[in-house]
């Protein structure tokens, strides 16, 4: 099992407390049962391209959309994974982990709830489908391609 900690690309400076692989961010929520997995896409991404599995953990993901479809914000947000996370395990202070696509939404969504009081809150690099590679597919990186846990909705 490797263990959790921020890449070294990240600063905690940047707002947040860092970046974390698929695997450092899946190793952190095995090891810390009050930690939470907020996935930050949207739910067309969800429905359609499937979502984390935390089962194997009797735990479950918090579903909150980062961005909304037409407005392309959620002004909400952060009152939305606060009231979510009233319904888990989660106590302030534990860590909190940001999901989306790439890592770039869950980013922003880390730095929201960073400066809320939350967390340490840190982003899932690479996301849960990775970026686009040379064919631009998204299949080389994520939570999907490391091989995690995952479902179709």
């Amino acid at each position: 099992m490797s263990e959790p900690h921020p890449s070294k690309t990240a600063s905690p400076s940047g707002g947040y407390a860092g970046d974390l692989t698929p695997r450092q961010s899946w190793d952190l929520l095995s090891q810390q049962p009050e930690g939470q997995l907020v996935d930050v896409r949207t739910e067309a991404e969800w429905n359609f391209v499937g979502v984390p599995d935390l089962g194997p953990l009797a735990r479950r993901v918090v579903f909150c959309e980062w961005q909304r479809f037409p407005a392309g914000s959620n002004p909400g947000f952060v009152d939305e994974v606060i009231e979510s996370l009233k319904r888990t395990n989660y106590r302030k202070g534990a860590p909190l982990l940001l999901l989306c696509r790439s890592g770039a939404r869950s980013r922003a969504a880390a730095i929201a709830l960073n400066a809320a009081g939350y967390g340490p809150c840190f982003n899932v690099k690479d996301g849960f489908e990775g970026a686009l590679d040379a064919e631009r597919h998204r299949a080389a990186a994520g939570w999907k391609a490391e091989g995690l846990p995952w479902i179709q909705t």
